[in-house]
């Protein structure tokens, strides 16, 4: 299992396109690379020269000087080999020190990007992309990708905040157009190869030969007042994967999450199922190896790819030797293995008999309309010894080196690995007994296994070798204290329950379901969603748990489970505010699930949440210890309305009560992003950077919120009220709550209201778009026109009190209540500013503005805005007796309310908002409120570096 770079060969076994490599670290010896002599290298057709970032893509020299590597078809001049900081996809996943595995999309087309492992365009082929950083991979590239994902959980127990230093972490190309290196200025990006570096935390682009230059301390960039550091994150040791954790909708199919070498066993030329357009094509390169005397040889690498039909294609000549035969098979699979140490056989030989010189081509036994097929095996006989790589896992500031080989042999245990390593790592008194060893694989992601003491690491990876070569290459081994330093105690997310059952219910149905696994401590509870927090102190019971609850269903629906990271609030600095971001992917079309991709690649993913996953909820029980954080709500009014009254809910357990909210609109109406200045609505072409710029800007502001209270007259008591809103409460006397917000409304408005939420109830996938949800509006408001008057005479049929006061009204089809001088997708129905006897109207000056609507003409006037609503009242206690049921709706959530009393009274719950602050007037005096006791110093954000940066 050794270690190298390229290994660079001549012109002779030359195939189409730029080769396999991929980017890990920016030098040293570790990626000094061997080549052939020049006289190999003179006839090497036009290539792409890739190391050097040049600015333009193309080097000046020519490409007559290209050796090319002999194992991942790297190319590159003489003169460039200094700045190779790519390391040779064959050795690239050993030099990751912690592998994380990558969270991928599903297969999709991706245009203007290359293949981070074999380096070509993706244009018009599948690709997959990774959900957090910025890597891309050819759909058959899978295989040899590199687990160097963002490490956004570091925790390490005994470093302070003083130790914490972050490294950049620095990803091969792909870069944003225009991106101009932080060091010498000069732009290096390319769109015609792999070609400059950019930090995936910071942002900084430079040449990769730059990058030695960069400071090694990444301080996060413009994002750091917002970063969450993923060295105050931790996430206990156990095998889910973090798309479970962070809440990652995979939708790949089953079909395409296998081994990406599965070809069809139909003959073909090239080994895939032709299309009648390639007959052509393929029948002519047929051809051209008939005519070179070459043969296309399936190759398996084990007797598990044997069973999934998984194996990679090499053309070799028939007239071939073993040993370049042993070489090209070597090379389809990405192995720096000695030839010594493998050797090929025949897979359908009844004996399965190694293959000897001379040609051995000729030797394959041929089944019927099947390509001849070897397999790569692992010389097992007589090799009773070797070296393994051991790597520390964060076992802290006192081991100073990434990795150590150790001799085995047959007989070395698990026991004697651990005490040798525990020297090597400068740790001789430490206690054996204390530790574990892990088996880590790196094929296909990142899986690991705690070992027994009494195995043998040497045979268990001959034993693996025998199913796959590359998984035993693939194969390390790492250190770690057998105590979990990040805590033994794993919380998990429980939701999709029935609301409001007692504790005791809840308790008799996860146990009743977890059988056997039962947690360690229960709550909180948060019974309004039938949702709850159960936490376990055995990690591996915690995972049976997770499972357990993913599969299980309660009344027909399936439960929803997450497992949470913890957030260290000591080790985030001093001025850092960490941004909790919620995203409704449901809100905009499609424009969610493009922002949450985007934030989880500029910020850490544990801090950004799906509401999908289980609504707020599990984020603000995370982020509960921090003492002050910021939200950003993405989605509409209704989502702002959501995610402040489960910050009521959690409120009173969290360090910080009261985070202030940003907003990108998402929905339809956006009033209250609207007063913010947040805008109508996000159209998807604002850079998300500049979102969360002006999120570390914004101003923090209070909103006033108020109680709604409807109480049903006793005569009809027993016809329940039929609600769509989640955002209130019932008491015994059949009298419900609601917490307002922007505005409250009564008659034609709310019918109106109340039509369209039917209509969108119905059939959901046709509200996809705000244009389509305004037309569906116009038309229902023209068709109210010539349809029955529901609510003609309203002021016959309701009686209005304003602090204690009756108002006598005018002929109205309509009330509006407003609390937020915005109604309707942006209109003002209060109208401009006249001199009367109204004050003028905010959202923090504790009175709710009351007025009339005569029709539905009128309302259309308003929302165009050529007229204002009549204006009735102004107060901080408003009480209204309904003689007959009408249609109601509270912030956009309507209902047909029966005969009562409604009561709009200052409620005692707080908002802090975040107000955009204007670029026009961003040293202008605030006439506005500031929070008392609670205001958050303006934080300054630190100049970059160099004025070409990113972000």
């Amino acid at each position: 299992m050794g270690v190298g770079g390229h290994a660079w060969r001549g012109r002779d076994s030359w195939r189409q396109g730029n080769g396999y490599g991929t980017i890990l670290t920016t030098g040293g010896s570790r990626n000094t690379h061997s080549i052939t002599t020049r006289a190999n290298t003179s006839h090497v057709p036009p290539r792409h020269c890739l190391p050097r970032g040049h600015h333009n893509g193309v080097p000046d020299g020519g490409a007559a000087d290209l050796p090319p590597a002999a194992v991942c078809n790297f190319v590159c001049h003489d003169k460039c080999l200094k700045t190779v900081v790519s390391p040779c996809s064959s050795v690239a996943p050993t030099l990751v020190k912690t592998p994380v595995a990558h969270c991928w999309s599903e297969p999709i087309h991706v245009r203007r990007r290359h293949c981070n492992v074999c380096r070509k365009k993706l244009d018009d082929t599948l690709a997959l992309k990774c959900e957090v950083c910025e890597y891309f991979v050819h759909l058959d590239c899978e295989d040899f990708v590199v687990p160097n994902c963002k490490d956004c959980a570091i925790f390490i127990l005994d470093k302070t905040l003083p130790q914490v230093v972050q490294q950049h972490h620095w990803r091969e190309g792909n870069l944003p157009a225009n991106s101009k290196c932080v060091v010498d200025k000069k732009t290096c990006w390319t769109a015609e190869c792999l070609a400059g570096l950019r930090c995936e935390w910071c942002g900084y682009t430079v040449h990769a030969s730059c990058a030695s230059k960069v400071p090694q301390a990444c301080t996060f960039g413009l994002l750091e007042p917002i970063m969450l550091p993923p060295s105050a994150v931790s996430i206990p040791r156990t095998e889910v994967p973090m798309e479970a954790i962070i809440g990652v909708q995979n939708r790949r199919k089953d079909t395409l999450s296998g081994d990406s070498r599965s070809i069809s066993e139909e003959f073909t030329s090239e080994g895939y199922k032709m299309r009648e357009c390639e007959e052509p094509a393929m029948r002519e390169r047929s051809r051209d190896r008939d005519e070179k005397d070459e043969e296309v040889v399936k190759v398996f690498d084990g007797n598990s790819s044997l069973q999934r039909r998984m194996f990679r294609l090499v053309t070799v000549s028939r007239a071939a030797s073993v040993a370049e035969f042993l070489t090209a098979a070597l090379r389809a699979f990405h192995l720096p293995q000695e030839v010594t140490s493998t050797f090929l056989t025949d897979a359908y030989s009844a004996e399965e008999t190694e293959l000897t010189d001379p040609l051995p081509v000729s030797k394959l036994t041929r089944r019927e309309g099947k390509r001849p097929a070897v397999f790569l095996r692992y010389r097992e006989k007589g090799n009773d010894e070797g070296h393994i790589r051991v790597y520390p896992s964060r076992l802290g500031g006192t081991v100073g080196v990434e990795h150590t080989v150790l001799p085995v042999t047959s007989l070395t245990c698990v026991t004697d690995v651990i005490s040798l390593a525990l020297k090597k790592f400068d740790l001789p008194d430490a206690n054996p007994e204390d530790y574990h060893l892990v088996e880590v694989m790196l094929d296909k992601g990142v899986s690991e296994r705690v070992m027994e003491h009494g195995e043998k690491p040497w045979e268990l990876l001959k034993v693996v070798a025998r199913d796959s070569v590359r998984q035993m290459e693939m194969m390390r081994f790492y250190l770690q204290l057998a105590k979990d330093p990040h805590g033994s105690s794993i919380a998990l997310f429980v939701g999709n329950l029935p609301p409001n059952l007692s504790q005791r219910q809840y308790d008799n149905i996860l146990t009743d379901i977890l059988a056997g696994y039962k947690y360690s401590s229960f709550g909180p509870i948060y019974y309004e969603y039938g949702s709850m927090v159960i936490t376990y102190d055995d990690p591996d019971l915690a995972v049976r748990a997770f499972y357990t609850l993913r599969e299980s269903c309660y009344d027909d629906k399936n439960l929803l489970v997450m497992l949470l990271p913890n957030v260290q609030p000591q080790l985030i600095p001093e001025g850092v505010q960490p941004l909790l971001v919620f995203v409704n992917v449901k809100s905009g079309g499609c424009q969610g699930l493009e922002l949450i991709h985007s934030f989880r690649k500029l910020l850490n993913p544990y801090q950004v949440f799906d509401l999908d996953n289980g609504g707020p909820l599990p984020g603000l029980y995370v982020f509960r210890k921090v003492k002050s954080y910021k939200i950003l709500v993405c989605g509409g009014d209704g989502t702002i309305g959501w995610v402040l009254q489960c910050l009521d809910n959690v409120g009173q357990d969290s360090e910080c009560q009261h985070p202030a909210c940003a907003i990108v609109p998402l929905g339809t109406g956006n009033d209250l992003a609207r007063v913010l200045r947040w805008g109508p609505g996000y159209n998807g072409g604002e850079d998300p950077i500049n979102l969360l710029k002006d999120v570390i800007e914004a101003e923090d502001i209070r909103l006033d919120r108020w109680t709604v209270v409807f109480h049903v007259d006793e005569k009809v008591e027993d016809k329940p009220t039929q609600t769509n809103s989640t955002a209130g409460s019932t008491s015994e006397d059949n009298t419900q709550i609601f917490v307002m917000n922007n505005y409250f409304g009564i008659g034609i408005e709310a019918e109106l209201c109340l039509d369209f939420h039917n209509a969108r109830e119905e059939n959901p996938n046709k509200f996809n778009s705000r244009l389509h949800n305004k037309s569906v509006y116009v038309k229902m408001g023209l068709r109210k026109m010539v349809s029955r008057k529901l609510c003609k005479d309203l002021h016959k049929e309701i009686r209005l009190e304003v602090d204690g006061k009756p108002v006598e009204l005018p002929p109205l089809e309509g009330v509006i209540i407003l609390n937020i001088l915005s109604w309707g997708s942006g209109a003002n129905p209060w109208g401009p500013e006249k001199d009367d006897q109204f004050n003028k109207p905010n959202h923090w000056d504790g009175h709710l503005e009351v007025v009339g609507v005569t029709g539905i003409v009128h309302l259309g006037q308003i929302q165009s805005g050529l007229r204002s609503a009549i204006r009735i009242a102004q107060g901080g206690h408003i009480r209204i007796k309904l003689n007959s049921e009408l249609p109601v709706q509270v912030d956009g959530e309507p209902w047909n309310q029966a005969p009562g009393e409604v009561v709009v009274l200052k409620s005692a719950l707080k908002a802090t908002m975040l107000k955009k602050t204007s670029k026009s007037k961003l040293k202008r005096r605030n006439t506005e409120p500031s929070m008392a006791g609670g205001e958050v110093p303006r934080l300054e954000v630190r100049p970059d570096p160099a004025s070409s940066h990113p972000l």
